[in-house]
Parts: structure tokens; C-alpha cells; sequence
């Protein structure tokens, strides 16, 4: 108690040193918030940083709007073949192989969808194609068909250069792609 009341009689003495000291402890006040405040404000962008990484490491969520570069990350549609019945499923992944094939200036020689049977596996329908493309165009098919919607999967590929093509130097090739895709069955 006699250090306060040391400090009273030195105050009531001294007006100055006791507005001195009042003005040093709200500027010391003053700096102790305005430092929590940056700091709240620091976890807050780390925090708003770290959920937009985890959103772009999730996906868009379904139903959200996609922006311009959304429609490049993740393409539309259904992941699998659509079709009320195993015939219609099948017309589809033909449709789907056939229209990448011409999309990227092939030919498609022949073509035959197989419903069922030995390489058949339950639920997925596979398909054989025969055609010729240009050599550049190759890799684009393949990742078309494997990349696009409805996932399809290469389960085989056999490449054929002719000597004719390869010694004019055009680089058409012949291939045989086989393409298997999943249905769900009748809804």
C-alpha cells in the first residue's frame, strides 16, 4: 500500500507525469488492439485461402454455377451410357466413338458393338472400331473418347502403318480401337 500511495502524492505533485503516463497507457491500448486486429485479419485471408484451395482440390459441387474456366475442367453429362435399353446404350457408345473418330478427320471402315458375351463384363458394354486417321490426330482421339462424357475406357489398340502411307509420307494410319463404357440399366 505504500507504493500507491507513493504514486498518488507523485501524481497529485506532478499534473504533467500523470497525463503522460494516462496518454503512454492508451497508446499502449491502442497498439495491443490495432495488433490483434491485423492479426484476426491475417487469419481470416489464410483461412478464405485455404477454402478456396479446397474447393478447387474438391470440384465443383453439383448444382453450382460454373465460371468460363470451369467447363474446361470437368466435362458435362452423364458419366454413363444413356439409353433405355441395352440396344439404345449400345447406339450411343457407337455414336460417341464414331463422332470423335470423324471430329478429328478419320474414317471409320467398319464398326460392331458387342451387348453381351465373353468380354462383356456385368454393366458395360464394349464396341470395336476400325478406322484410319492422320497420325497427329491419334493422341487427340484417344484422350477425346477417354477424357469426354460418358467415361469410356480404351481396353484396346492396335496401330497399322501402311507402306504406301508411310513412304508418301502423309502419315494416315489404321487402326483397331476397342471401347467399353458403363450402363446403369434401365431407370
Amino acid at each position: 500500500m505504500n507504493a500507491i500511495a507513493t504514486l498518488r502524492k507523485t501524481f497529485a505533485a506532478s499534473p504533467v507525469l500523470a497525463a503522460a503516463t494516462y496518454a503512454g497507457l492508451v497508446v499502449l491500448l491502442l497498439f495491443t488492439v490495432a495488433i490483434s486486429v491485423a492479426d484476426v485479419l491475417g487469419k481470416r485471408d489464410e483461412v478464405s485461402s485455404q477454402a478456396n484451395m479446397l474447393e478447387q482440390l474438391e470440384g465443383p459441387r453439383p448444382g453450382a454455377a460454373r465460371g468460363p474456366s470451369g467447363d474446361a475442367m470437368m466435362p458435362s453429362g452423364s458419366a454413363f451410357l444413356e439409353g433405355t435399353t441395352v440396344t439404345v446404350a449400345g447406339a450411343t457408345l457407337l455414336q460417341r466413338v464414331d463422332g470423335a473418330i470423324t471430329k478429328f478427320g478419320g474414317n471409320v471402315l467398319s464398326s460392331q458393338v458387342e451387348l453381351q458375351g465373353t468380354q462383356s463384363r456385368a454393366g458395360f458394354l464394349s464396341m470395336i472400331a476400325s478406322c484410319e486417321i492422320d497420325q497427329p490426330e491419334l493422341q487427340q482421339l484417344l484422350y477425346d473418347v477417354e477424357a469426354g462424357m460418358p467415361f469410356l475406357f480404351v481396353d484396346q489398340l492396335v496401330v497399322q502403318t501402311s507402306i504406301a502411307s508411310s513412304s508418301a509420307g502423309n502419315g494416315r494410319l489404321r487402326i483397331l480401337l476397342a471401347v467399353s463404357g458403363q450402363w446403369q440399366g434401365a431407370k
